[in-house]
């Protein structure tokens, strides 16, 4: 058949020859399924041994963060000073041991109820005691053997005055707690004004980067003034409290001491207890 071709025997064999040739350089050339899988399993097994390398996210300081914020950042960090400086001046004002101590409160009651003081040294007593309680005690001792009706009034309108006076500041956390959203919800509506500025004095198709400044304004100015004033009500409504619990510690002791001083309560006493209220009118 080949012979039909034209080819003699020395063709024949360099056709065989270069027909050969081919095959084994296209046996060589397609991959093998065996070498195949085992460098798969190797390329698997060294992406197994890598370790995983996490996408970066940029971080940013607490300046960078305000600087971020804007202008309207100003009035909310000013906020937060008042916040920190006063919170901390009501935590050391609205402690027991300041407005009512224990130790002064119990001596000086069980002293009058003893009979063991007269109104001058009891009204000295209270003088040398800076606190609140000392103050509703001296006004009430003004008021010394008079009816109890006159020594109550006397007492209550010394505490009225000591609980305006735990009151004082408070006002700072109602208007921090309340100017804060709204210092930050303003600054939501510059960031949005300047995103909307942004696409309009540039074409915006396809490029959101142009958004992110005054979106990232908008939710810092936001953030920062809900983390504000939420702890800001809080501590307002602590104080509140406190002062709720102090003003009834204070009108409790005031009953007590109208109940030791006042002309009914004195001579309510056994007589050996009187003594030294006698000698006084006496003299």
């Amino acid at each position: 058949m080949l012979g039909g071709w034209g080819l003699g025997g020395r063709g024949r064999s360099r056709f065989w020859t270069r027909l050969g040739q081919v095959v084994l350089v296209l046996l060589l050339a397609s991959p093998s399924p065996v070498l195949a899988e085992e460098a798969a399993a190797a390329q698997d097994a060294q992406q197994l041994d890598e370790p995983a390398v996490e996408p970066h996210i940029p971080s940013r300081n607490l300046l960078q963060v305000l600087r971020a914020g804007g202008v309207l950042m100003l009035p909310l960090v000013f906020c937060s000073f008042l916040l920190v400086v006063f919170a901390l001046e009501r935590f050391f004002a609205l402690r027991c041991a300041r407005v009512a101590p224990a130790p002064f409160v119990k001596r000086l009651l069980h002293q009058l109820a003893e009979g063991q003081l007269d109104r001058e040294t009891a009204r000295k007593l209270c003088s040398e005691t800076h606190c609140a309680v000392a103050d509703v005690f001296a006004a009430g001792l003004k008021k010394w053997g008079r009816p109890a009706v006159e020594v109550e009034q006397a007492v209550l309108d010394a505490g009225e005055r000591a609980v305006n006076d735990l009151r004082k500041h408070l006002r700072i956390f109602n208007g921090v707690a309340t100017l804060s959203p709204l210092l930050g919800l303003l600054g939501t509506v510059v960031g949005m004004i300047r995103s909307f500025n942004a696409i309009a004095g540039a074409d915006a198709m396809g490029r959101p980067e142009l958004l992110a400044g005054g979106i990232s304004e908008a939710l810092i100015t936001t953030a920062a003034g809900l983390s504000l004033a939420i702890p800001a009500l809080a501590l307002y409504l602590f104080f509140i409290s406190r002062v709720d619990q102090l003003t009834m510690e204070l009108d409790e002791r005031g009953r007590q001491l109208v109940e030791l001083i006042s002309a009914e309560g004195l001579q309510a006493r056994p007589s050996g207890r009187n003594v030294k209220v006698v000698r006084q009118e006496a003299a």
